[in-house]
């Protein structure tokens, strides 16, 4: 006979969070980090980084904003689950969701407001 207590799951839209995270990493990546990445890996030229560039001015806002509302999202859940004493789903799985995005769009940060840093880098790669 089971005597523990059940302790009521919370719904999946606990792990909105978490992909609301990696939506915004993948739009402040567009920027610049894919392109930079596809350039590492071969598979692109500099044309795709400069026609990505040109869209900068939506995709790192809404990457911030969205990175921003995934960890608002996030604590709301977690302090709501807290509350009502039930069990967060995708907790782990979140906060590595949420810490990698957050690296990426810092990241895509960087490499926007340090241009002489994203030129140095560039330079060093081997063509």
């Amino acid at each position: 006979m089971n005597t523990r207590p059940s302790i009521p799951r919370a719904s999946s839209a606990m792990r909105a969070s978490g992909a609301t995270g990696l939506i915004a990493a993948l739009l402040a990546a567009t920027c610049c980090i894919l392109p930079l990445a596809l350039m590492f890996a071969g598979v692109a030229g500099a044309g795709l980084m400069m026609t990505m560039m040109q869209y900068e001015w939506i995709t790192l806002p809404l990457g911030v904003f969205g990175l921003a509302g995934a960890w608002w999202i996030y604590f709301r859940r977690k302090r709501r689950c807290e509350t009502e004493a039930c069990q967060f789903v995708g907790r782990r799985l979140n906060q590595v969701l949420l810490g990698i995005a957050t690296v990426v769009v810092i990241a895509a940060l960087l490499l926007k407001l340090f241009p002489s840093w994203t030129a140095a880098l560039m330079q060093s790669i081997p063509m």
